[in-house]
């Protein structure tokens, strides 16, 4: 390593212990969406970078749009570090909204508690840990006291858990921001340089509703829904069929996440309302899957006397495709992961999707990469006890930091 390295990892390594503190204090505070209150967390946060003498510009989503996508308070952030001109604007980007805890912890979900080199609570590895992994990066190269140019962004945002159109796609469409290069939360192993498409919808089957002693008095709202669950679910070893070309990224898929239902045990049901999710691999044409999905459940219950359906679509995302800049990103990464893990880690697709795809989208070159371990699985992301290897963390904030420094260090 040269002797700049070497101060970065130093750096690091002796500021551990206050990265694990900061990454606790974003873990403690709730951020569970829905109901989507995030607002909150983003002040925590703007505080919390306050003490390193960083100024947090906080833009709040307008309420009634808020409202109106079905949660309740987003504030994004952007912490914009200028340098010296000539040089690229290079972006950081992690969520902080999560998915509500569920069941079964053994951990508190919120407690960010350490135990035998691991930190438990919700969005420890997905992906509050890269709040701590890009802010202790960003704090280690600026520690280092050298010429640097271009400009460093830190964009901390609220809502990729509903599509991230009122995060990074809300700040790109008001121009607050448009940086050259973007690597969003990742993990440690792997450098994911392409992902899915993903369709959601929501499907209201109305019948009409009646006498649990004469059925035949009503339309039942769930015997049709059955049919377009028997088409959707019968699809599926077609789908199988299909295979992407891109490493790490299989077939597509699809299901129905949520039903909903009836009124009571002896009434003929006289509304169903399911959503679903089709994921679609970056070869497929979303406008084209959408209308066939449209059609498939159509037909489902064509002709069914009685029977109405209303299709709404809650998300349409676009997949996450390699742009010209995503080698520069990937060979920094690499190069940086050979240093600290000793060994080469791969560029690969993942059937996930995630808020980098609204980079993408505008021609900005976007990667994910950060701490975490080789899988999803491995981090209980999403589930209980969810957990990040301290390790990990460590590693991690020092090759984001040693990229930071390939791309804005003055040559």
């Amino acid at each position: 390593m040269t002797t700049h390295a070497e101060q970065i990892t130093a750096w690091i390594d002796s500021h551990f212990d206050e990265e694990v503190a900061f990454l606790q204090k974003v873990v403690q505070q709730p951020t569970d969406t829905p109901p989507g209150n995030n607002a909150p967390h983003a002040d925590l946060v703007a505080q919390l970078l306050q003490a390193y003498g960083w100024q947090a510009e906080k833009h709040a989503v307008p309420a009634a749009q808020v409202e109106a996508y079905g949660m309740q308070s987003i504030t994004n952030l952007i912490v914009r570090r200028p340098y010296a001109a000539g040089g690229p604007t290079v972006a950081l980007n992690a969520h902080g909204d999560v998915v509500p805890p569920g069941d079964n912890w053994t951990y508190p979900p919120y407690g960010g508690q350490i135990d035998d080199g691991y930190i438990y609570g919700r969005a420890t590895a997905v992906s509050k840990g890269d709040f701590a992994t890009y802010v202790f990066a960003a704090r280690a190269l600026e520690a280092l006291g050298i010429p640097l140019k271009g400009q460093l962004e830190l964009h901390f945002t609220y809502d990729e858990e509903f599509g991230g159109l009122l995060g990074p796609g809300w700040l790109l469409e008001q121009q607050l921001t448009k940086p050259d290069f973007v690597i969003a939360a990742g993990f440690s192993y792997g450098i994911v340089t392409a992902h899915n498409a993903c369709l959601q919808l929501e499907i209201t089957v109305h019948g009409k509703s009646g006498h649990g002693s004469m059925p035949e008095t009503g339309h039942d709202a769930l015997q049709a829904a059955n049919k377009i669950l028997n088409a959707i679910y019968g699809q599926l070893p077609e789908l199988k069929k299909i295979k992407s070309a891109v490493a790490g990224i299989d077939s597509p898929t699809m299901l129905v996440g949520r039903i909903d239902g009836g009124t009571n045990t002896n009434v003929v049901p006289g509304k169903v309302v399911m959503k679903m999710d089709r994921r679609m691999i970056p070869e497929e044409d979303p406008v084209a899957v959408e209308a066939q999905v449209r059609a498939l459940i159509e037909d489902a219950v064509r002709g069914e006397p009685g029977i109405r359906l209303e299709i709404r679509r809650l998300l349409l995302s676009h997949a996450l495709r390699p742009l010209p800049g995503s080698e520069q990103l990937v060979g920094s990464l690499q190069k940086n992961a050979q240093a600290i893990l000793g060994e080469t880690i791969p560029a690969v697709g993942t059937p996930l999707y995630a808020d980098a795809r609204l980079y993408g989208e505008r021609g900005i070159p976007a990667v994910l990469y950060g701490a975490g371990p080789r899988t999803v699985p491995e981090s209980n992301a999403k589930k209980a006890d969810e957990r990040l290897a301290l390790d990990d963390l460590r590693k991690a904030s020092k090759i984001v930091a040693l990229t930071l420094l390939d791309f804005l260090a003055q040559k």
